[in-house]
């Protein structure tokens, strides 16, 4: 018999050889990327004159200045001091507040091929002590190609399983996490109970929509997660238990519960299922159908975050434009919205694009200045840090991005000069790199 497996036995073996040899040669040259320093602390007083300041209130000024002074923002208008500051004239270029990036795996996710550089999901279903904060990888080489299209701020997210583990928000900038933390443990993560799943390749009906059978047994689960979870904070345990010590911010409201669903009745269930169990935030992520139980959310004071509007409808009825037009109709219905990316292994590296997800809500119904606000102010609010950035206003930390056209269209869209906390970042990345190694090529 075993002679009579020998042939497949090889190919076996070539096969995992080829895997080893390619692991190691991604995972070497990922070792060997010369990582970009770190910007170095504000100095001086640094006065940014003559441009086009886009508030992310709704206001924008012409000809206008900021000054900021060790990270923050002490001077906004056509007039701003301009002693001892070193005077950085824009010549009418356009300044904004950093776009913020929610629910992300950038900084997690760096070869979706190479199990040992994928540090978004653990094991099991329960995991609300995990936490992306620690994982974050400053050196990762997505930040810089993220950065360069405007967006400075994130938030790491985990997946997997019902509860995921706990989110951080972070600068796309800094030697270690701890230098890059914004804000730390901000929000737990929670996949709602699908009603139905889809087989995957493997099964028997691969594609095809199938109820969950187990979705009962699985909702008690987490009733019962959830039910020790609040008795643990409310007593005083002799030995603590991590996984619901991560919990307990969801209880005393400092810490946010993002739930991760899309679909109507789901969306109206996992609320219900929250605020049963005392919880204090709750934020839909997803909420493709949101626009269909608007009332409810504006009722329970609900904010969205929307995944990626790039997309067709989910439904054969649905107008095909409708996606892009989730911001507005929402923004109208009363509801805060903010943009986010979608959660699949494509997403870190597409991510950079969150800016032209705005324009698309710009192109369909919102104005430009409320399209800027669903990737910054709105997600700051969402998050919990629109008293740090999401806007360009005194006593705000000097986190913004320059660029000579509209930072919303991808045809203008071209940051010159980028600010986290009043220090100057590296624009350079890969892209422009490989840009400028074949442009030389050709125009020999």
């Amino acid at each position: 018999m075993f002679y009579r497996n020998l042939p497949l036995l090889r190919i076996l073996f070539a096969i995992s050889m080829k895997t080893l040899v390619f692991t190691f040669l991604f995972s070497f040259a990922i070792l060997t990327i010369q990582a970009q320093t770190p910007a170095k602390p504000q100095t001086k007083p640094i006065v940014l004159q003559n441009g086009v300041l886009h508030l992310a209130t709704g206001e924008v000024l012409q000809n206008a200045s900021l000054r900021f002074e060790n990270g923050v923002i002490t001077a906004v208008g056509s007039q701003v001091p301009l002693d001892g500051a070193e005077i950085v004239p824009l010549d009418g270029q356009h300044v904004y507040p950093s776009l913020i990036l929610p629910c992300t795996a950038v900084g997690l996710n760096e070869i979706a091929q190479i199990r040992s550089t994928l540090d978004y999901a653990e094991t099991g279903e329960f995991n609300p002590n995990v936490r992306t904060q620690i994982a974050f990888n400053t050196d990762s080489e997505l930040l810089p190609t993220t950065r360069s299209n405007g967006t400075l701020i994130l938030q790491p997210c985990p997946r997997g399983g019902l509860i995921s583990g706990t989110s951080a928000v972070m600068h796309m900038d800094g030697w270690n996490w701890e230098d890059a933390t914004l804000k730390a443990d901000d929000a737990l993560h929670m996949n709602w109970v699908p009603m139905f799943t889809f087989g995957g390749f493997f099964s028997a009906t691969p594609g095809q929509m199938q109820k969950n059978e187990t979705r009962g047994e699985t909702i008690q689960e987490l009733e019962n997660v959830f039910k020790q979870a609040l008795a643990y904070t409310q007593s005083t345990p002799a030995t603590k238990n991590l996984k619901f010590d991560a919990m307990r911010g969801l209880f005393d409201g400092s810490k946010s519960l993002f739930i991760h669903v899309d679909f109507s009745k789901e969306i109206i269930e996992s609320i219900q299922f929250a605020q049963k169990h005392q919880v204090k935030k709750i934020v839909v992520v997803g909420g493709a159908e949101a626009i269909e139980i608007v009332d409810f959310l504006r009722e329970n004071q609900i904010p969205v975050i929307l995944e990626r509007i790039h997309r067709i409808p989910y439904k054969k009825e649905e107008a095909i434009w409708l996606p892009y037009q989730l911001p507005y109709l929402l923004q109208k219905a009363g509801i805060l919205v903010g943009l986010g990316y979608d959660t699949n292994d494509t997403e870190p590296m597409s991510a950079r694009n969150l800016p032209f997800l705005a324009g698309t809500a710009a192109a369909y119904g919102l104005t430009p200045e409320e399209a800027l606000k669903t990737v910054t102010i709105n997600t700051a609010k969402i998050l919990g840090i629109d008293n740090l950035v999401g806007t360009i206003e005194k006593g705000k930390q000097a986190t913004l991005v320059v660029s000579k056209g509209d930072i919303l269209d991808m045809r203008t869209n071209n940051v010159t000069l980028a600010y986290i906390q009043g220090r100057k970042v590296d624009l350079n990345d890969k892209h422009k790199q490989l840009y400028e190694k074949f442009k030389g090529k050709y125009e020999r």
